[in-house]
C-alpha cells in the first residue's frame, strides 16, 4: 500500500510541471492573439501572465489530469478559459478561428520541444536513458539515476499531453477550439446554427471522453494522436 502511495505521489509530482505548462501556455496563447487582433479583454483581466495561478481551475487543471491518467490511463487537462470578446476583434470570425487555432498550435510547438529535448538529455546520460527506456516498456529497472530519469519522464510525460491537448482541442465541437475554428470559417447562417452547439459542448465532450461510444474516440481521434507520438517519440 506505501508502495502504491508513493507510486502515485511520484508520478502526480511528474506530471505537474508539464500540465500547468500545457494548459497555462494554451490559454495565454489564445489571449495574445486576441490582444494581438484587437480585443485586449485577456490583457485587462491580468491573463497574459505566466503565473499559474492566474490560469489554473483547480478542477480541470489539477483534479482531471490524475483522474484522467490512473482511471484510463489517459493524459487530459484544462485551465481557466481566457475571455475573449469577438466584437472587439478586426475581422471577428476569421480571427475567431486564429484565436481558437492558436492554443493547440503551441501544445504542438511545445510537444515538439519537449521531444527534441527528451532526446537531447538522454545523449547526455545513456545509462539513464536505458533505464527510463526500460521503465516506459514495463520492465523493472533499478538505478541511481535519480535526478535524470525523472527529468526523461517529464518531458515524456510533456509530448504526450501536448499531443493529447492539441488532438482533442481540435475536435470540431464548440467549445473546443476545433469548435470555434469551425464556426469561424462557416458562412452564415451556417456559421450562427452550428455555434448553438455550444449550449451543449461540455456535456457532448464529457460523454465522448468518458463514454467513448461505439470506440469513436479510438477510431477517429486515437489515430492522429498515435501518428503525431510516432513522429516525435
Amino acid at each position: 500500500m506505501n508502495a502504491s502511495i508513493g507510486t502515485i505521489i511520484q508520478t502526480i509530482s511528474i506530471m505537474a510541471l508539464p500540465v500547468i505548462f500545457a494548459v497555462v501556455l494554451h490559454e495565454i496563447a489564445h489571449g495574445y492573439v486576441a490582444y494581438l487582433k484587437g480585443d485586449d479583454t485577456a490583457k485587462e483581466a491580468g491573463r497574459l501572465t505566466l503565473n499559474p495561478i492566474a490560469h489554473i481551475d483547480w478542477f480541470g487543471t489539477v483534479l482531471l489530469p490524475i483522474l484522467f491518467y490512473f482511471t484510463t490511463g489517459f493524459l487530459f487537462a484544462f485551465a481557466k478559459p481566457v475571455p475573449v470578446n469577438f466584437s472587439k476583434l478586426k475581422n471577428p470570425k476569421l480571427d475567431m478561428a486564429l484565436v481558437a487555432v492558436a492554443g493547440p498550435l503551441v501544445n504542438v510547438i511545445l510537444a515538439t520541444i519537449s521531444a527534441f529535448a527528451l532526446k537531447i538529455v538522454q545523449n547526455m546520460d545513456p545509462e539513464a536513458a536505458i533505464q527510463f527506456n526500460a521503465n516506459i516498456q514495463g520492465s523493472v529497472s533499478s538505478g541511481d539515476n535519480i535526478f535524470m530519469v525523472p527529468i526523461m519522464f517529464m518531458l515524456y510525460f510533456s509530448v504526450i499531453l501536448n499531443v493529447i491537448l492539441a488532438v482533442i482541442n481540435l475536435i470540431p465541437i464548440p467549445p473546443l477550439d476545433g469548435g470555434r475554428i469551425v464556426t469561424g470559417l462557416l458562412p452564415e447562417p451556417h456559421s450562427t446554427t452550428f455555434a448553438q452547439v455550444e449550449r451543449f459542448g461540455f456535456m457532448i465532450i464529457v460523454f465522448l471522453l468518458f463514454i467513448n461510444p461505439f470506440g469513436v474516440m479510438d477510431k477517429a481521434v486515437r489515430p492522429f494522436i498515435t501518428a503525431l507520438l510516432d513522429i516525435l517519440l
